[in-house]
Formats: structure tokens, sequence, C-alpha cells
């Protein structure tokens, strides 16, 4: 249903086996099935991992994993009804998330710009790419050549769902695109020929989101910033960020960012609000009398 209806995709659909093999192994553990399990049974599935000293925001999200496998069963008519109705999730704080800053960003930029090689040649196409678009990071290593066919404002990104959107480019992003691929055919096999605007000899085709990780803590070291402080998903987070500080929409970073939402889209205000007040709490002349 997931793959067919939903379209999820492969890392989702793995996420999920994952998730349903642990439930069922601890039921099958107390000699119960999916079938008969009670909402008993999912509390103490969920004691077993508070007990195991799992973070609530892995057990909430398990638990969704979870609460969609026995809706389904319900709807499906395999069961009379759903035990996970009267659970509650486990509690949690918000997490704000993890972000770089404009002079952060823009440092590790002039850094591999800096490089003029096709490695760096490449390197700097992915982060202009990537803080000019807030892509995940499975969208953007797995865009086609065809996405940048033409010198264009904009390009189609395919997310989750298989849902498309336009997300527009920066000049500087497509500069650094035309430049990549002049020499993008040096990263093939002699002969070879390849889909994927960042293409790869291993067996996926294409750069994995694992090595562009490594490559970006890799350039932070370079940059003199901490490699713990980021990832992929941490420009994307810099990128949303960055841009609702600059007075932009939210609704129109929601669309850019791909989010189903915008209660998730709306966490990055928390993050400037934060900001805000710590900005007072230092800059203000009455603050501290």
């Amino acid at each position: 249903m997931l793959s067919a209806e939903r379209g999820a995709a492969t890392n989702t659909l793995e996420s999920y086996r994952r998730d349903l093999d642990g439930y069922l192994g601890h039921l099958a553990r107390n000699g119960r099935d999916a079938r008969n399990a009670t909402a008993e049974d999912i509390r103490s599935w969920l004691m077993a991992m508070s007990t195991a000293g799992m973070a609530a925001s892995t057990a909430a999200r398990r638990l969704s994993a979870i609460r969609q496998f026995h809706k389904f069963l319900y709807t499906e008519g395999r069961r009379a009804d759903d035990p996970t109705a009267t659970i509650d999730s486990p509690r949690q704080g918000r997490t704000l998330p993890k972000i770089l800053s404009e002079d952060e960003v823009s440092l590790m930029l002039e850094v591999t710009h800096s490089d003029e090689t096709p490695a760096g040649l490449r390197m700097t196409a992915l982060l202009e790419m990537l803080y000019a678009t807030g892509m995940r990071v499975s969208e953007l290593v797995q865009l086609p050549l065809s996405a940048v066919a033409r010198d264009q404002d904009f390009i189609v990104v395919r997310g989750k769902g298989a849902k498309e959107r336009l997300v527009p480019l920066t000049g500087k992003a497509r500069d650094a695109i035309a430049a990549w691929k002049a020499v993008r055919d040096k990263f093939l096999a002699k002969g070879a020929d390849s889909k994927w605007l960042f293409p790869s000899n291993g067996k996926e085709g294409h750069l994995t989101r694992q090595r562009f990780g490594q490559m970006l803590k890799e350039l932070a070291v370079l940059s003199g910033i901490s490699p713990s402080k980021v990832s992929p998903h941490v420009l994307r987070h810099a990128f949303a960020s960055h841009l609702l500080a600059h007075g932009a929409d939210l609704r129109a970073v929601q669309q850019m960012l791909g989010h189903a939402d915008i209660s998730t889209t709306q966490i990055y205000t928390h993050v400037l609000n934060e900001r805000l007040v710590r900005l007072v709490g230092e800059k203000h002349p009455l603050a501290r009398k």
C-alpha cells in the first residue's frame, strides 16, 4: 500500500519494514501477533523501548508506523478494531533544527569555490544547489541530467510520494552547474554514459547521500567549522531559516521545501523567535538592568 498507493521512497519503505519487524518480534516473544494484539501489548512494546534507553522521538516515530499498520489492517477488514486508537505518543520536547549561520555557509562556499579541480567543481555545484534550493539530499544526488539540460531559472524536483515541484535556482547555482557539466564526464568510466547529474561508478549509478555527507564534513574541516555541525539536512535547515530571516513568505518556503503540511515548516519560525529573544537579552540597553 505504501509503495503502490502513496509512492513511498525506498528509504521510507525500509524504515517502515524495520519498525514492523521490531514490533512483530516483540509480539511473537509474548505469544501474540498483529491480529490479536491489544492496546496493552502496544504499551508493553513502548515500555520495552523506553527501558532500552530509546529516545522518545524515535519511539514516537515507530509508534506512528504501527498506527498506520493497524489502521491498514482495520480498513482492509483484517481486524475488527484498531488497538492503537487509545495509545498516547511518548512525550517529547520540541527539538529545534540545527542550522549554520550565514557566515559559516559563506565560508564553506568560499573554500569550495577556491578548488577548481573536477572534484572541487562538483562540490561547488552540490553545495550551491543545496543552499539555493533546500532540496533533500536524496533529491539532490538523484537529479537527472535532463533536469538541468538548459540554463533555466527553475528546476523540477521529484520529492516524496513522487510529487514534483518547481524550485528556483540562483545565478551562482546556475554558474556552478555549468562549470560542473563541463567536466562531468571525467567521473565516468571510458565510453560510459549516465542519466544522472552527479554520476558515480558505484552500483547506484549516482553519488550516494552517505558519500555526499562525508564530503560535506571534509569541507567543514577545511573551512574551520566543526564537522559535527554540518550535514546535508543542516544545510536544508539553513536554507529555510535564512530565507525567513530575510523576510520570505512561510508558504513560499513550504512549497520550496516540499512540505505537505505548513506546521512542519513553522518550526523554522521558532528558530527565529529563539534568536530574537537571545538578541534582546544580549543587546537591549535595559535587558540587564
